[in-house]
């Protein structure tokens, strides 16, 4: 069986520590008993701070500014909207570097509703200064992009998915800040992130089948952007669609948007999130069915918006 993302976290934090002893582990009430192997192999290093996300925020960034790498864990809503205001003032205000990672994002916890949902937190991150925002889709995106960036000087966003894609990429392309070409087209480009590109994938032979010929690119790190990789692709196909996860305000969607405007004779459409509160209770599959993120979503919205 494949490892899941949030084991890979767990054993990536593990292999890190145990070389970096300035790395230290703290969650919200967690994820422990996948994260034992890290507090074993360094003592000292690991801290369930409890349900008190805002101070598992205050402390980790006290511990940063004293020159520590520090890993703040726990559910998406609870730590970005919950304590957001610790992030932009004890983290972003004072340029001070660390990493988020969650769990629990967008509708992984699709049973619980929408206190459990989390589907602005890009949206929110993205209004603050000195932030960085990595989507990975599989254990091993997740394990080469942390042990990249995690000791930079930003504070590092990981957005964990328990329902990544299945689509293998050669680890040497696996580089934060870089999209990837999943596929050359001619006239459409599809943007995906994470668990969408098995939708874009399993679409192919529709689209080929109505005339469309789709370049696939697949964006790992959400901010900052790979613009160039988007432009070329976009000024060739001339029409393109994003797929994410994400509701529609503040999403990679608007990126995308912001740059397609400014190309000349380009045509834009999006599946995503409405901008709502989403009371719908269900499977992550049914709640997906019911916004459209779906291959025949797809293939109805590409017909619909371009005449290709």
């Amino acid at each position: 069986m494949d490892k899941s993302i949030r084991e890979q976290f767990a054993d990536t934090v593990s292999t890190v520590g145990r070389v970096d002893n300035k790395l230290i582990v703290l969650v919200s009430d967690i994820s422990h008993g996948i994260l034992q192997n890290f507090a074993e192999h360094c003592p000292g290093r690991y801290y369930n701070i409890g349900v008190c996300e805002q101070a598992l925020i205050g402390i980790s960034a006290g511990l940063a500014k004293l020159g520590f790498h520090t890993v703040s864990h726990t559910i998406s809503p609870f730590i970005v909207e919950r304590a957001f205001e610790q992030l932009k003032l004890d983290f972003c205000y004072h340029k001070i570097s660390g990493n988020i990672v969650t769990v629990g994002s967008a509708f992984d916890y699709s049973t619980l509703g929408s206190t459990h949902h989390c589907y602005g937190d890009f949206a929110l991150l993205k209004t603050l200064q000195n932030i960085q925002i990595v989507y990975p889709g599989t254990a091993v995106e997740h394990d080469l992009l942390f042990k990249q960036i995690y000791d930079n000087s930003y504070l590092s966003y990981f957005r964990i998915t328990q329902n990544g894609h299945n689509y293998k990429i050669d680890s040497d392309k696996i580089i934060f800040g870089k999209g990837i070409k999943i596929r050359d087209g001619t006239n459409l480009t599809i943007i995906v992130t994470a668990p969408q590109l098995n939708t874009a994938i399993n679409s192919l032979d529709k689209l080929q089948s109505l005339s469309h010929d789709p370049e696939i690119i697949y964006i790992h790190t959400i901010y900052p952007l790979d613009e160039d990789l988007i432009i070329n692709s976009i000024n060739k196909t001339k029409n393109v669609i994003v797929m994410e996860e994400h509701m529609e305000n503040g999403g990679l969607g608007d990126d995308i948007m912001r740059i397609a405007i400014k190309l000349e004779n380009v045509k834009y459409a999006s599946i995503a999130i409405p901008n709502m509160f989403f009371s719908n209770y269900g499977s992550y599959t049914q709640l997906l069915n019911t916004i459209g993120l779906t291959t025949e979503g797809l293939v109805n919205k590409v017909n619909e918006t371009f005449n290709i």
